[in-house]
Formats: structure tokens, C-alpha cells, sequence
């Protein structure tokens, strides 16, 4: 992807697009995918990066939601069981079958959380990933080998997904591009444009690089901005009631040797009854999440001192190991897009399910959702939009559609495999030049001409960029990531002809951004 090019397209472009989408997360290039691969014509904006927001701050999984399952939401597991399986199928190279296990500490657990997963199993049917299980005490020692063992009676093994979020949504948005849109990050949407009829015909951009004003006018104008939803809604109407009650998720990040083995660790019900997850990924350790309401709605979430506190009690009540502090690699905060529906009580009862609405001017707006079920909002947010545009009606395509990047043996490619087929064209970068094979940090996995590949096919524009999404270098170890920060801006400037000081500002930038990923 080429960000100059995707901008003359949209400045030399003399006539209507079918779509235009405002918002470059999952639900946003999730509908210019499925709209472009139907052949209409495609614009979205993003008013920072791609991910920048809840997008790349999952929990790491494509689930069915075993919670949903406990709540009775029977339609939302079966559609979150059916998208798992197409996701795993069309994107093999990024989404992979994980074991988890529930521990059983008291003696209802066995058959209750064993007869819970036979349901899930069922429901999952042709989709499913794996066979549930009764493990003994033994049997459970050896998939969880840092268990916590006082009072342990056995476990219930079941299979789901884990995925790489920014990775997969990077894939996706070239996907996009592959079906002809046109995708733009760190390009804001100000305004909605109306006709004469007070109908949306559009929407005022502003080039956050140049600071160029655009219009880009469309049949369609999606609002897919997750919890920025109502500030878009607002710009069609000042007055309009708000329909997101956000929530924070904080995870914590811990060095595998946590874990020990492949297995993750889930626990049904904290003292919040929220799920908690404690999963393998990449080099280490995810445990998360809370569910914390917030008022603010800021670009960079921070994680709350009682949320670390809290993931840290409970990782040590299920843990030999207990994790303090100064274990923690990177704390990272996302916050949820939930949708109101005259709800008491906290965010965690909230349904999961996406939501589309559409104004009296016209604005589609899609929100609510899972990463699990992205494509499946697109689908229905396009075919609604088609209606609403008066567009020529296509059938949806994405069911089947192989996701950028697929492989479906991406181990092939060592180090390189989450570029899945692309990593034969990476590797060649880096061997391009002796300089390329370094890697910007000793404790980091990724090498300077992954930097270069980032910069000139995946449209990263900022330190952030590559070492928050690109990379997932700040996710994984976040000192690390702030000391590779000076080497990183320096490869990036000379791919994108700045200046010294725009190397400075971006080491202090990130620096500070990255202060609130890890503890003191």
C-alpha cells in the first residue's frame, strides 16, 4: 500500500464513490473488504493509524465467547462459532487453533464447566476446532505445569482462536486495497457533507501530513468508528442522544516462563464476574481483561491502577509464581465500543452484539461487535448500505475470501511467518542490504528491513506505527521498545526523506507514549 498514491486517487477523483467509510478498525476496513470486493467503489479515512484504537488491544482471540454461552446468547455464540471458523479458514497464516484449560478447584466445576464445553462443542459443529475434555488432576499439571496445585481436583480442556489483531487488520487492509480501495490513515473526518435535501452526499477530510482539506463525496457514508461513534453521529446532528457506553480491558503482559507450557489458563468467574484469560503469545504472557466504565474517551487509553492491581491478585491465585510488578513486560488499555439499550448496572453485562443504524440524512453507522464477527458486520452494514445508496445490489463474496497473506503453512517461514506470504519478499528485503539484517533491539525479534517493509508496503507513517502495530515491539516488551525507538525513526526518515527533527519529536513522542505501558 502506497499512502501518496491512495491520496491522488482520492484528489484527482471527479466523481461520487459508492462507499465511504470513516474509521480504520476492524468494522471499518471490514466494510471497504467486503464493499470493494463486491466491486463497488471503496474510500475510507482513519483519523490516526490503522488499530490505533481497540482494534490492536484485544485479548488475542477469535472465540465463540464461552461468557456469551453462560449468558444465555445462544444466537451471538453460534454467529461468533460460524466467523471463527471462516476467519481460521481464509486466514491460516495469522489465526490458529489454542487449548485452554479451566482449572477445578471445587467439586461442582468438573461437571458443570464439562458439560458447558460439550455444549460449546456442539454449537461450534463443522466450525469447531478441537474435542473438549475432563482432564484428571495429573493430566492437568502437565498442559498447565505452573498451575497453582493446593486444592487443584482436575480441569476442562476446550479449543478456540488466537489471532495477531494489528497483524490480521494490516492484512485485511491490504485486501482492501488488493479489491481496488482506497484507504487512508492519518486522514480526519471533520464534517458530513448534505445536499440540497439534507441528505449525507459526503465527507470533509483533513490531510493530518499536509493538512490539506479534502472532499470526498459518496452515495454511502459508513461510520465505523467504534467509540469515537457518537462524536461522527454528532457531526450529522449536534443534538443527537449518545449510543456508546464505553468500557476499559487492561491487560498485562508477563514473561512466558509464567505459563510454562502451550496451554492457556481460563478462569470462569472473578470476583468482578468477568472471565480471565491467561494465554501464550508470541514470547510471553497475556492475562487479562477488566471491565472498568469510563467517561473520557481518549486515543490512548491508560491503564487504572486498581485494573493492574487486580490482574496481578488474580494471576497469583492461579499461578505457583506470583507476579509483581516488576515482572510485568507491558500493560496496555483498549476500550469497548458497547452499545446502550437502557442497561443498569456495569459494562460486562452489556451485549456483545454490533449494531447498525441509520439517521434521518442518511448516515449508516455500524458499532458494537466483536473482532470475531467483523465480517459478518461488514456484510450486513453493506448490504444495508447498498439500499440506502440506491446501488446496483452485488452478492457478498468475503465468506470465502483468502485474506492477504494467505498461507497455509506460514511455519515454513521461521521468524518471518506472520507475514505469511509475504515473508519470501521480506526476507528478500532484508537480505538486500547487510544493515537490514540487524535487529533494532537485542531483545527484540524484528530487524531493521522489516522497519523498511513497514514504511513501504503497510503505510507506516509514525514510531508508533511500526513499533506498536507492525512490530507489536512496545506490547512485548515496552522498555525495550523505547530504547529501539532512536534506531527506528532513524530507518523510517530515510525512507520518508524527513528531517533530523522530525527525528527527535518522534523519539520524545513515542517515548512518552510508551510511559504508561510499563509499571515503575
Amino acid at each position: 500500500m502506497d499512502r501518496d498514491a491512495m491520496l491522488r486517487r482520492v484528489t484527482e477523483r471527479s466523481e461520487p464513490w459508492d462507499f465511504a467509510v470513516i474509521g480504520g478498525g476492524a468494522s471499518g476496513i471490514g466494510v471497504a473488504v467486503d464493499a470493494a470486493s463486491r466491486g463497488y467503489s471503496v474510500v475510507l479515512v482513519e483519523q490516526s493509524d490503522f488499530g490505533k484504537g481497540t482494534s490492536s488491544r484485544s485479548t488475542k482471540l477469535v472465540h465463540g465467547g464461552v461468557r456469551y454461552l453462560q449468558q444465555g446468547n445462544i444466537p451471538l455464540v453460534l454467529e461468533a462459532l460460524r466467523e471463527r471458523g471462516r476467519l481460521r479458514r481464509n486466514a491460516p497464516h495469522l489465526v490458529q487453533d489454542l487449548e485452554f484449560v479451566v482449572p477445578n478447584y471445587v467439586w461442582w466445576e468438573a461437571p458443570f464447566y464439562g458439560i458447558g464445553m460439550k455444549v460449546y462443542d456442539a454449537l461450534a459443529g463443522k466450525y469447531g476446532f478441537g474435542k473438549s475434555a475432563n482432564l484428571s488432576r495429573e493430566e492437568t499439571v502437565q498442559r498447565l505445569p505452573t498451575i497453582e496445585t493446593e486444592g487443584l481436583r482436575g480441569g476442562v480442556v476446550y479449543h478456540d482462536g488466537q489471532f495477531d489483531d494489528a497483524r490480521l487488520l494490516l492484512d485485511l487492509a491490504n485486501t482492501a486495497a488488493g479489491q481496488g480501495a482506497t484507504l487512508l490513515n492519518y486522514c480526519a473526518a471533520v464534517g458530513l457533507e448534505k445536499d440540497k435535501n439534507g441528505f449525507v452526499r459526503g465527507v470533509s477530510v483533513v490531510d493530518q501530513e499536509t493538512w490539506t482539506n479534502l472532499l470526498v463525496e459518496a452515495r454511502v457514508v459508513v461510520n465505523a468508528t467504534g467509540v469515537f461513534t457518537d462524536e461522527v453521529r454528532r457531526l450529522d446532528d449536534p443534538e443527537v442522544a449518545s449510543m456508546i457506553r464505553p468500557s476499559q480491558g487492561v491487560h498485562i503482559v508477563l514473561p512466558r516462563e509464567f505459563l510454562g507450557g502451550d496451554s492457556a489458563i481460563m478462569v470462569p468467574h472473578t470476583d468482578d464476574g468477568r472471565v480471565l484469560f491467561a494465554i501464550p503469545w508470541h514470547t510471553v504472557v497475556i492475562v487479562g481483561t477488566t471491565d472498568t466504565p469510563i467517561s473520557d474517551i481518549p486515543l490512548e487509553p491508560v491503564p487504572f491502577e486498581e485494573e493492574v492491581e487486580f490482574l496481578l491478585t488474580h494471576a497469583a491465585r492461579y499461578l505457583t509464581k506470583d507476579p509483581s510488578r516488576s515482572d510485568v513486560l507491558s500493560c496496555f488499555a483498549g476500550l469497548r465500543p458497547l452499545v446502550s439499550q437502557g442497561e443498569d448496572g456495569d459494562t460486562s453485562s452489556i451485549s456483545r452484539d454490533h449494531t447498525l443504524h441509520v439517521s434521518k440524512s442518511g448516515l449508516l453507522t455500524l458499532t458494537g461487535g466483536k473482532w470475531t464477527t467483523y465480517r459478518k458486520m461488514a456484510e450486513d452494514a453493506v448490504d444495508h448500505g447498498i439500499v440506502l445508496g440506491e446501488l446496483e445490489p452485488e452478492d457478498c463474496v468475503t465468506r470465502d475470501l483468502n485474506i492477504h497473506g494467505f498461507h497455509t503453512h506460514p511455519e515454513r517461514f521461521g521468524e518471518l511467518a506472520c507475514y505469511g506470504s509475504d515473508a519470501p519478499a521480506v526476507e528478500a528485503l532484508i537480505r538486500s542490504d547487510p544493515a537490514y539484517a540487524e535487529p533494532i533491539h537485542p531483545r527484540l525479534r524484528p530487524k531493521a528491513g522489516e522497519v523498511i517493509w513497514a514504511v513501504r508496503e503497510e503505510m507506516a507513517r509514525t514510531v508508533d506505527d511500526v513499533l506498536a502495530r507492525r512490530t507489536r515491539s512496545l506490547v512485548l516488551d515496552a522498555r525495550a521498545a523505547v530504547e529501539a525507538a532512536p534506531v527506528v525513526a532513524k530507518l523510517m526518515a530515510s525512507e520518508l526523506g524527513r528531517k533530523r527533527s522530525w527525528v527527535k519529536a518522534q523519539i520524545r513522542e513515542f517515548s512518552e507514549l510508551a510511559d504508561s505501558y510499563y509499571l515503575d
